[in-house]
């Protein structure tokens, strides 16, 4: 596949760092907190261990650690559990906890900023999870969350302008044309399998992988999709400012996410094909954004997590210039059309999807 693309979030511990501005996928890994210990309790295959002395455990797309470690703790208290449930306890193995994202991730912070008091040995493995990063048969849990939904690349077609699937004018796919969603979805099966396909070689036998992401509601289309208005919205703010002139109309037209959210259906499509895991659990989460306890209301919180994940990405495309111009025109569009939105789609259970996968003997 050749090398993936990076598109990391903002490193150190700033003000405007991701660690500082991570609280909404923080509450992701919260509600699905109870989900994976139930999961782990009645899916952990312990003979998958194999009189294991070390329990592996990777993240996939760590970042910089705090909901990471969170995820982590939660995974390691529920197999400690299952221990004590068939009076096993005196058995626990010890925990190895991989941390992976890009080589560009800032795993300076992520160690220095690890819990004190863990229970685990922990080490970082750079590399993009497209690709292989692990021996075989090595791992016996893999957890993700809040990364599944980015491709390896943007799709070649959607920024050519000789193509019917040029993506004119915006960033994702959402409100694009059908030639555009096809590229896009075509991506993303091509990444899938190899995902599947890789993380096939590297879990054992009866292993579990707990992977949690934003997903698209079968039979809906993505412009009606809650996560990819998140982008839309990215998108028609730098389109804001292309029409002020402030930032060139041809640098927003080749200017694409690698980004593309799923239904379980395409989810289910893809485990089918690949052959090597069975759905062991799948289901919606509660987890959509209400803002962050009445201190700081849902439109500003979405502004400063955009900026956590998105500021250098748009800051090496448009210039520093235009970031807090450009977090003004996102913020009054959250308020006029994301919150309006949501309003409307209150009995929703959620934009989250919570999948766990085993791999099979």
């Amino acid at each position: 596949m050749g090398l993936s693309e990076a598109y990391p979030m903002k490193g150190g511990d700033g003000p405007h760092s991701y660690a500082k501005n991570s609280t909404l996928q923080g509450h992701v890994i919260e509600v699905a907190k109870e989900v994976m210990k139930e999961t782990i309790a009645e899916k952990l295959d312990m003979g998958a261990f194999n009189c294991s002395k070390t329990i592996n455990i990777a993240d996939l797309g760590c970042s910089v650690g705090p909901n990471a470690f969170a995820a982590v703790e939660t995974i390691i208290e529920a197999v400690r559990s299952k221990y004590g449930s068939e009076s096993l306890s005196s058995q626990i193995p010890q925990f190895q906890v991989f941390f992976n994202d890009h080589v560009s991730n800032d795993f300076n912070l992520l160690f220095t900023s690890l819990p004190r008091d863990k229970q685990y040995y922990a080490a970082g493995v750079p590399g993009s999870f497209y690709e292989r990063l692990f021996p075989e048969a090595s791992l016996h849990l893999v957890h993700s969350s809040n990364s599944l939904h980015w491709l390896s690349r943007v799709p070649e077609e959607v920024t050519n302008k000789n193509s019917p699937a040029w993506n004119k004018g915006r960033i994702d796919c959402a409100n694009s044309g059908e030639e555009v969603i096809r590229a896009y979805k075509a991506q993303r099966e091509r990444d899938m399998e190899k995902f599947l396909q890789l993380r096939a070689q590297e879990v054992v036998n009866g292993g579990l992988m707990l992977l949690n992401f934003g997903f698209n509601p079968n039979g809906t289309h993505p412009s009606q999709c809650v996560s990819n208005l998140y982008l839309d919205l990215i998108g028609s703010s730098l389109m804001d400012l292309a029409r002020k002139g402030r930032i060139s109309e041809e640098k927003v037209d080749s200017f694409n996410l690698p980004i593309y959210f799923m239904t379980p259906k395409e989810m289910e499509a893809a485990v089918e094909r690949n052959g090597c895991f069975s759905i062991e659990r799948m289901e919606t989460l509660p987890s959509r954004p209400r803002g962050n306890g009445g201190n700081q209301s849902l439109d500003h919180q979405m502004a400063a997590h955009v900026r956590a994940a998105m500021e250098d990405t748009i800051t090496q495309r448009f210039g520093e210039d235009i970031m807090d111009e450009f977090l003004d025109l996102y913020r009054k569009k959250v308020r006029e059309i994301f919150i309006p939105f949501i309003a409307k789609s209150a009995g929703d259970k959620g934009d989250s999807l919570l999948v766990v996968l085993k791999r099979k003997y």
